[in-house]
């Protein structure tokens, strides 16, 4: 049986039911509600709460299985507060948009050159932020993200990312205009944290599918990558992390440099493993494969 329409449409209805409850000026009413929600779905949702463990097993197998559980139920509970920020988003206050920055002086060497730049952040604490940070700096930013399985979704979806200055391209068909703006001075945002099939590379010590896209783009435009995320510090607040920018060493493959991408995203997970998106499957063609 496909499940799929059903799911489509209880992620309209989400959506929908979000707007009348979310966007509240109270952000720690809205996230006491998100966390409501995703721990209904902690009972009710077995295959995602079984990958989660499954997950943070493979990650962190020096933890005990007691410290892997606890972590996971604190996943949850903080997937319930971006769940509550995102649909706030149209709706943020300036004080709530302004995000402490830490390391910024890796980006802003490029950007005060002129040069494009390309970003790299994960499923990691609050990547939904993108676009009130570019309003905050008052910059131009375009984020490639796949479509979602249904039209409408994608719609509603696209409509609250682009309230602000984000600027969304479609995974499927971005890469002129990736090239495009990048030659023109501007900034991209890619999350090549997804399971992929394009190169078998270690994530967490562990061989998993990546996509090496970014990598490509790197070789062929020379912009400096930056590693970035957005973590969540208290209900509606964020610090913006940058990292040392990579370029490639000379002679340097596409893989060997998404290898060093991934340690970078791996790195930071590691500042806050709870705000990372362990229900993603992220060894399964890996696995599948056998090479795990």
């Amino acid at each position: 049986m496909n499940f799929k329409p059903l799911i489509n449409k209880l992620g309209l209805a989400l959506i929908r039911y979000g707007k009348k409850k979310f966007q509240v000026k109270d952000a720690v009413l809205a996230e006491k509600r998100g966390i409501r929600l995703t721990n209904v779905l902690w009972y009710l949702d077995k295959k995602h709460r079984v990958q989660t463990l499954a997950n943070l097993t493979v990650a962190f197998p020096e933890l005990s299985e007691a410290e892997q559980y606890k972590m996971a139920r604190a996943n949850y509970r903080h997937i319930g507060c971006l769940v509550a920020d995102f649909m706030r988003s149209p709706t943020l206050s300036d004080a709530e948009v302004a995000m402490p920055e830490e390391g910024s002086e890796h980006l802003d060497q490029f950007l005060n050159a002129g040069k494009g730049v390309l970003l790299i952040t994960a499923h990691l604490g609050n990547w939904e932020r993108l676009g009130a940070w570019s309003d905050s700096r008052s910059v131009r930013l375009s984020g490639v993200a796949r479509d979602a399985n249904d039209d409408q979704l994608t719609v509603e979806i696209t409509k609250i990312r682009e309230n602000r200055s984000l600027n969304i391209l479609s995974s499927g068909s971005a890469a002129r205009e990736i090239l495009t703006n990048l030659k023109v001075g501007e900034m991209i945002v890619i999350l090549p944290d997804q399971n992929n099939d394009d190169a078998y590379i270690p994530f967490f010590g562990r061989i998993a599918g990546t996509t090496i896209g970014p990598a490509r783009i790197h070789l062929k435009t020379r912009a400096p990558i930056v590693p970035m995320c957005f973590l969540r510090s208290g209900p509606g607040q964020f610090r913006v992390v940058f990292r040392e920018p990579l370029v490639a060493h000379e002679g340097e493959t596409a893989e060997d440099l998404m290898t060093r991408v991934n340690g970078e995203i791996e790195a930071m997970i590691r500042l806050a493993p709870e705000q990372y998106l362990w229900m993603h499957d992220r060894w399964r063609n890996a696995r599948r494969k056998g090479l795990l």
